[in-house]
């Protein structure tokens, strides 16, 4: 019996190398109560893709990853083991000893990506936002993020960016004023 099992491991593993990241994938869906249509369409991959990641049966791509971190609000243990999960950042040779090195931005890192274009796709789940720039002497086009969110998401976002272009401008506060029970105790010592 206890060979039967190694065998059926083993063919299980060989047909869904990513079992346990597919587990937490579904997890993480079912916990917001979506459908697959419904993540599928939020990233922009098909249902039949969603659906073998959530198998095991293949991983996603690092930005399709990342696009179902952001999407599923992943805490920082959660993306990480995700990503591990995937096998991202192991050993690109191992004879050589070079390492692949990868990013993973999280929520709590403060990166700015200028963009000088916007594409932005939409479907019955929700929006895309393909944040763009001009890259090197062919000019192509190179997303520098992308941003994906429900439509009513979206529209609060409109509503927002209406508010603040229209608005003055904003300025810097000023720094606090030291409290008069504060100057007067350095003055007492």
């Amino acid at each position: 019996m206890r060979g039967t099992m190694g065998l059926m491991s083993e063919e299980n593993t060989r047909h869904y190398p990513f079992e346990d990241l597919g587990k937490c994938l579904r997890v993480m869906r079912e916990k917001r109560r979506e459908t697959l249509a419904e993540v599928s369409g939020a990233v922009e991959i098909e249902i039949e893709v969603l659906g073998s990641f959530e198998q095991g049966a293949e991983r996603p791509s690092e930005d399709i990853l990342l696009l179902l971190i952001s999407h599923f609000g992943a805490k920082e243990d959660e993306a990480t083991k995700l990503w591990e999960l995937a096998e991202y950042g192991k050993t690109a040779n191992k004879d050589a000893g070079a390492r692949q090195h990868n990013v993973l931005a999280m929520p709590g890192e403060a990166r700015i990506s200028y963009t000088d274009m916007v594409h932005t796709t939409a479907n019955q789940y929700g929006v895309v936002i393909n944040f763009m720039q001009e890259a090197g002497p062919t000019g192509r086009p190179l997303i520098v993020s992308r941003v994906g969110m429900s439509k009513e998401h979206a529209r609060s976002l409109i509503e927002v960016l209406t508010v603040v272009l229209n608005g003055p401008v904003t300025k810097a506060l000023p720094p606090p004023k030291k409290s008069k029970k504060k100057s007067q105790e350095k003055t007492d010592h």
